[in-house]
């Protein structure tokens, strides 16, 4: 049906601003295409969404589906940086006339393009929309965190003088807000509990609240000694731990009772410290951070006080002697399982040809066997390319397909030829480095393998976003520690509020950050850390039966450069104790060059 009329009504429209879907579009045609702009919004493929989005002419659009089509601008423009556009894309949309779905997307957007501005308050507010229309209990847990912590980055005056808006919901959320700034005072758990008194109907007023009563506890020994490297090559490995010990240490500093700490340089002879140590009072080691550190110590003295060790060596069993690490048993098992849960069963592993590729390579083996999955075929990389064809085209066995065809060339000289991948797996296991995987995912894609998920180690990850470089990442899953994630470690020492401290640092050694902030915590839990597990910053923290403390990590793929969480996984079978000597954990050789930064963030060194 034609419009005569709008021609001499309205003004011409720019060339190229819309390239008008004609009238005669059926409805089903055009929710249609508003699906697909959704889905490639959803697989990270920003610009063909827009290209899409842009053959829509709102004037064609019945109101709910240009409100549709202007919150997929929003989501976009959002992918892109462009949060005042959103802004005011989003003052178009009546949210009243979304469906749920679409609703929830149109708070969660609003939330955070306010977020970008630096529109606090209303960031809040929308959170507070979007808080009704969740149905899920981790859903809403999630969300009331984030208002709490995006409350809480303003001031305590500001928040104040929001108080006096007078608008309920919202003065409850700032008045818990306020509260949970005193957090660690003696009486905070008393006004947590005024504040229940004062806002039965709340929707904070929940098991949520339970999560926020601080439980009794205090640090359990009165004299600590901490053994971490202050000369030598991991010097800055050993600043880094301190930090983030530091850090816990001086957020609970106002309970009491307080231990005393006491530094000790590991780069000495560790027995003579051990004994010093002791003899200065130490109820309590932290340290070393090296194998051999460890080792020689576990060889030299009868640990007559517990010892953290802050790495792990496999069949070292001692009294008193506890292992923390930031282990590539831990790694490897996640990502395994997280794929196994997701569906997966034949896999090809790409790692890197090097001595820790190939111990990763034997614990990838023996984790997906325990899944009942299988590995189908295994490939090495050179890490020090930047072309990885060869070794992606022995996985997808698209070099047999080549020599076929040469075979057959010979017989057919006409013959055209389309190599094709093996079909006999559904997923890709991949080590790598960030560096690396952005020419390795590509290149996945460039040979046929975009059908295949990718799930990588950590290390894919350098710890702090980066959408213009990390979206040659998107859609590989790998599993990390929450502190580095967005929203996924509620702790109270998040990234944001240590900004000043891990800023300091390169991005190398931000994991060492967070393990300092557990190895200070721990010293409260290792009494029944195996009865009870710790959400600590680097994963939910659990003791095996051989003292390693083991480490259950968050779960995300990266969407426009982006890691989104996914969440965390229950392992689909027990493993063992994580003993055997093929699965090596991280390694420290002072003997050897320090590695680059990069190459340092699973412990020290691997």
């Amino acid at each position: 049906m034609t419009k005569p009329s709008i021609q001499s009504t309205q003004p011409e429209q720019t060339p190229g601003l819309y390239q008008s879907v004609p009238p005669a579009l059926s409805l089903e045609q055009i929710n249609h295409r508003l699906q697909s702009i959704d889905s490639l919004i959803q697989a990270g493929e920003s610009e063909a969404a827009k290209n899409t989005a842009d053959t829509l002419d709102p004037f064609y659009l019945a109101p709910q589906q240009r409100d549709q089509l202007n919150l997929l601008f929003v989501q976009i423009m959002l992918s892109s940086g462009d949060a005042e556009q959103a802004i005011d894309k989003l003052a178009l949309i009546q949210p009243q006339q979304l469906n749920l779905d679409n609703k929830i997307k149109y708070f969660q957007s609003q939330a955070f393009a306010f977020s970008l501005t630096g529109n606090l308050l209303d960031s809040a507010k929308a959170r507070i929309e979007l808080n009704s229309l969740l149905t899920s209990v981790e859903q809403r847990q999630k969300n009331q965190a984030a208002i709490l912590e995006t409350l809480g980055l303003l001031s305590d005056s500001s928040l104040q003088e929001k108080q006096l808006l007078s608008i309920p919901t919202l003065d409850g959320w700032i008045s818990l807000a306020r509260i949970l700034k005193l957090k660690g005072q003696p009486d905070f758990n008393t006004q947590l509990l005024q504040w229940r008194a004062a806002y039965p109907g709340h929707p904070a007023n929940s098991a949520f609240l339970e999560n926020l009563l601080e439980k009794p506890g205090s640090i359990p020994f009165n004299s600590i000694a901490i053994f971490l490297p202050e000369s030598g090559p991991f010097t800055q490995a050993g600043k880094a731990v301190r930090a983030g010990f530091m850090a816990a240490y001086n957020y609970t500093a106002g309970r009491s009772p307080k231990p005393v700490l006491r530094f000790y340089n590991s780069e000495h002879a560790l027995p003579a410290l051990f004994n010093q140590a002791v003899s200065e009072g130490a109820q309590l080691i932290i340290g070393p951070l090296s194998k051999e550190s460890i080792q020689g110590l576990a060889d030299s003295v009868i640990f007559t006080i517990p010892v953290l060790a802050l790495n792990h060596i496999p069949d070292l069993q001692k009294d008193n002697l506890y292992q923390f690490a930031l282990s590539p048993i831990d790694d490897v098992e996640e990502v395994t399982h997280r794929a196994w849960a997701d569906g997966y069963q034949k896999a090809l592993l790409l790692i890197p040809d090097t001595a820790q590729g190939k111990r990763i390579a034997d614990y990838f083996t023996e984790s997906w066997q325990r899944t009942d999955g299988t590995i189908m075929e295994i490939q090495a990389y050179n890490p020090k390319k930047n072309d990885f064809s060869s070794p992606i085209k022995k996985l997808l066995n698209l070099d047999e397909s080549e020599n076929r065809y040469n075979k057959m060339l010979e017989l057919v000289p006409s013959l055209k030829f389309t190599p094709r991948r093996r079909q006999d797996a559904d997923v890709i296991l991949l080590s790598a480095y960030s560096t690396e995987a952005r020419s390795i995912n590509p290149q996945l894609q460039y040979y046929q393998a975009g059908k295949l998920p990718v799930y990588a180690l950590p290390n894919i990850y350098t710890g702090q976003p980066n959408p213009s470089l990390d979206s040659d990442l998107d859609k590989i899953t790998f599993c990390d520690m929450p502190w580095l994630l967005d929203k996924a470690y509620l702790g109270n020492l998040s990234m944001e509020a240590l900004r000043d401290i891990w800023q300091q640092f390169p991005n190398a050694y931000l994991r060492l950050i967070a393990m300092g902030i557990d190895a200070y915590n721990l010293a409260t839990q290792l009494s029944d850390l195996n009865i009870n597990s710790y959400p600590g910053a680097t994963g939910n923290l659990s003791l095996t039966d051989d003292n390693r403390i083991k480490r259950k990590l968050i779960c995300a793929t990266f969407t426009a450069g982006l890691p989104e969480v996914t969440g965390v996984i229950n392992n689909p079978v027990e493993s063992p104790d994580d003993t055997d000597s093929s699965a090596i954990n991280n390694e420290i050789s002072p003997d050897k060059k320090p590695k680059p930064p990069e190459m340092m963030i699973n412990n020290v060194a691997d």
